[in-house]
């Protein structure tokens, strides 16, 4: 199982970025994904979560309405669009999913939102 995510970088606010996490190992289409993140000093935060299918997703209150996350299955890869983007939002961004129980999570790609 291997989760490598990419993408990241420094941007000023009000940018924005597109996060990649590249997957294989495993049947991705078969699994909701996630994205979590950590900022320095701080626990992780959930961010956003999709179905396997892609219909449904869900953001977390601080990201709604900025943030978009998606997948294509064919291609075994998750993404995150994120516009409008603030220092507050400042972290590693992992992403990760649940199999049998036991997280897995990638590497991680740091963003970092200053001017």
């Amino acid at each position: 199982v291997q989760l490598v995510e990419s993408g990241g970088g420094l941007v000023q606010p009000g940018g924005s970025l597109r996060l990649s996490c590249a997957a294989s190992g495993f049947s991705f289409g078969s699994y909701d994904m996630t994205w979590v993140r950590q900022a320095p000093g701080k626990g992780p935060e959930w961010v956003s979560q999709i179905n396997r299918g892609g219909g449904r997703t869900y953001y977390a209150d601080s990201v709604k309405g900025r943030f978009t996350i998606s997948r294509d299955n064919a291609k075994n890869t998750l993404y995150l669009q994120m516009n409008s983007l603030k220092p507050e939002d400042t972290a590693v961004y992992y992403c990760e999913f649940d199999m049998y129980g036991s997280r897995r999570r990638g590497q991680g790609t740091q963003v970092t939102v200053s001017s």
